[in-house]
């Protein structure tokens, strides 16, 4: 078998030759810009378009372009600023939040959007209890006085709410109809609720675009709302091309096949020298990461924590950095984005090979052992996972434990790993919001969280940190400035310590189009925002 590295650098050649040969432009007639589509190329991982159930890179994008939501981040990735609310404010304790809806604001059907559309949609998104429903963990009842204000209360204080809203997952639904295909927001949503199906080929939000058609592993195509109540975006449609691999995605930008490429990584990135192609570099919130699951039935030997901290201490950290993206990364020491109130002056990881040893023979096992890894075969941020899971299963190797590596699609992985439980798995992550408390929320062994059921949580041993998170998220929810910051910093620490959630890389991300492409940029709540491109 040819070594990634060897791999690698013949994608590159094969690259470069593609790109020399390549005539450039596109071939096709000139229209007017907005005639003209967009087309986006990148790995799909839709697992729905429901802005209840969907819970992926490119549902932020699609859910973003389609679903208005109450607030929206700003340019600068964490203000907040107004979307359907025009205005909004909060108590002193934080626990009632109080909206104001635009006048003018309407769904794509031309049917105003209302308090009680905004009420129903937040109770659909926490009863559906689907992956984005810890967003709404703490919502306790919603007040709607007239049909354009609306007073949600939490059930503690949550001093992260506002910024939730910003999530693309709260956009606004027409509540009247998605009822009438199936939809429900009672408290039996999660069995009663039957529209997942009719999501996949119909929308029923007030964003720039509606949903054209989606096609599972070739395309999904957004057309402009006519009746768009906001400012009317530039293109008049949007095509998201299913393409796999950032030789492919860069071979596509270079003959004029798409307009944006999303997963470039920075070694494709080095080999593009054509003049009408536009390739920027910038820090990102996203990371990719291992977790171990002592819960897990196929597990070989118990994960106890010595064991877990033993496959921590064996990975070359630096080293995957490089070999993942050419160096064009950041360490990340938890699993909450470097920049995220708590993150500053957290111990960085390190390889320890002689510590690892050490404590797999305190553990019995310093002849080592098998663990199996299955993982979604996907390139995410630039990075192909299983290139990535190749090094991984090196670095462990230098500790005698043998790594089985089996490569899925997501669909067999998001069934696994909420089934039996995966003993080794390694995935991705995109912030839905800029606040630390959605990490906690979807990482911590805090009971019920979804990474502490995975892990086993409440059925194995060494895994106690939970109680304490628990404690300190609450302290941090009820706080602000210093004190929050200080919550989340000591939380970071615990979720370190549990050695369940292992980051790998947060990689630079690289946003690549074709010259005239404009309002090209990376976004914490919506990842790429489609309403705001155009083109020159």
């Amino acid at each position: 078998m040819t070594s990634p590295i060897r791999r690698t650098a013949l994608a590159r050649l094969l690259l470069a030759t593609a790109l020399a040969a390549s005539v450039g432009g596109f071939a096709g007639p000139a229209a007017a810009a907005e005639d003209t589509p967009i087309v986006v190329a990148r790995n799909m991982d839709v697992n729905s378009l429901d802005p209840a159930r969907g819970f992926c890179d490119t549902c932020q994008i699609y859910l973003t372009a389609v679903y208005d939501t109450l607030l929206t981040l700003g340019d600068d990735n964490k203000t907040l600023v107004p979307k359907l609310a025009t205005s909004w404010e909060a108590n002193d304790d934080q626990t009632a939040f109080t909206f104001h809806i635009a006048p003018n604001a309407t769904f794509a059907d031309g049917s105003p959007v209302t308090s009680e559309d905004v009420a129903w949609t937040l109770q659909r998104l926490k009863n559906i209890k689907g992956d984005p429903s810890f967003l709404m963990d703490s919502l306790a009842s919603i007040e709607t006085p007239d049909d354009k204000t609306v007073v949600i209360h939490t059930s503690e204080p949550n001093s992260e709410f506002l910024g939730i809203l910003a999530a693309s997952y709260t956009g606004i639904i027409n509540k009247k109809l998605a009822e009438a295909n199936g939809a429900t927001a009672g408290e039996d949503a999660a069995t009663a609720d039957q529209a997942d199906t009719w999501f996949f080929a119909n929308s029923a939000g007030g964003g720039a675009y509606e949903l054209d058609s989606y096609r599972t592993g070739d395309e999904l195509r957004l057309k402009a709302n006519p009746n768009y109540w906001d400012k009317k975006p530039a293109i008049s449609e949007v095509i998201i091309k299913q393409v796999e691999d950032a030789v492919t995605q860069a071979q596509m930008l270079q003959t004029g096949d798409a307009d944006i490429a999303m997963q470039i990584d920075p070694d494709t990135a080095a080999t593009i020298s054509d003049p009408e192609i536009v390739v920027d570099t910038v820090p990102s919130f996203n990371f990719l990461y291992i977790a171990v699951s002592p819960g897990a039935k196929g597990n070989s030997v118990p994960l106890t924590k010595p064991v877990r901290e033993a496959i921590a201490d064996a990975i070359d950290y630096e080293g995957m950095i490089d070999f993942t993206v050419g160096g064009k990364g950041k360490l990340q020491p938890v699993a909450i984005p470097n920049g995220f109130p708590g993150t500053d002056d957290l111990p960085m990881p390190k390889q320890d090979l002689d510590k690892a040893k050490s404590l797999l023979a305190e553990a019995g096992l310093s002849d080592g052992f098998t663990i199996e890894a299955h993982y979604p075969a996907v390139n995410a941020y630039g990075v192909d996972i299983s290139l990535m899971m190749q090094k991984v299963q090196q670095d462990l190797s230098r500790v005698n434990i043998s790594l089985n590596l089996t490569p899925t699609t997501f669909a067999v992985w998001r069934e696994e790993v909420g089934g039996d439980g995966i003993p080794m798995t390694a995935v991705y992550y995109a912030p839905d919001y800029f606040g630390s408390a959605q990490y906690v929320q979807y990482f911590s062994m805090i009971p019920g969280q979804p990474w502490a059921k995975r892990a086993g949580v409440g059925k194995v041993e060494d895994l106690g940190n939970g109680e304490k998170e628990a404690e300190l998220l609450k302290k941090a929810m009820a706080s602000s400035g210093d004190a929050m910051v200080g919550a989340y910093h000591d939380i970071a620490l615990q979720m370190i310590d549990d050695k369940v959630i292992i980051p790998l890389v947060s990689p630079d991300l690289v946003l690549a189009s074709r010259k005239g492409i404009e309002g090209v940029r990376y976004s914490a709540c919506c990842n790429l925002a489609l309403g705001q491109l155009s083109r020159d």
